[in-house]
């Protein structure tokens, strides 16, 4: 696979019950990651003390964070709003050349940062709430 711009990662959100996303704000970082939680079935009589995992078993989420600046109010207004309610709305992450995760995610760190000189800047942590749906592209 040839190099990708890390620009065209897109977080985006769920209008107010619209059934429509919206990127936000002008992220200029951004990660994502996918994560399974193995359970260990592991006894004295496993082949050659080598560990066993139980297949199917354990737990998935995925974990998003990113971090920019505000285009507009309205994208400022919506994180905040989902923030304070411990919302789960639906969100998209497009990993270009990947696909598209889809799933209600909530906010587990929303953080301010700014200088004198400067530009107001955010941060936000996103944790997995519920199924994820995979759209390859």
């Amino acid at each position: 696979m040839a190099a990708q711009k890390g620009r065209d990662l897109l977080l985006k959100l769920e209008s107010e019950g619209g059934g429509s996303f919206a990127t936000i704000a002008g992220l200029r970082t951004h990660s994502f990651a996918l994560n399974a939680h193995s359970v260990d079935v592991t006894h004295q009589e496993s082949a050659g003390a080598w560990r066993e995992l139980l297949a199917g078993g354990g737990v998935r989420s995925a974990a998003v964070r990113g971090s920019g600046i505000f285009r507009d109010e309205a994208s400022d207004a919506r994180l905040r709003e989902v923030f304070f309610a411990s919302a789960t709305p639906d969100w998209q992450i497009a990993i270009p050349s990947f696909g598209i995760i889809q799933g209600k995610f909530q906010i587990t760190a929303l953080e301010y940062t700014g200088r004198h000189d400067n530009e107001l800047a955010f941060e936000l942590a996103l944790e997995s709430a519920g199924e994820l749906s995979f759209t390859q592209l």
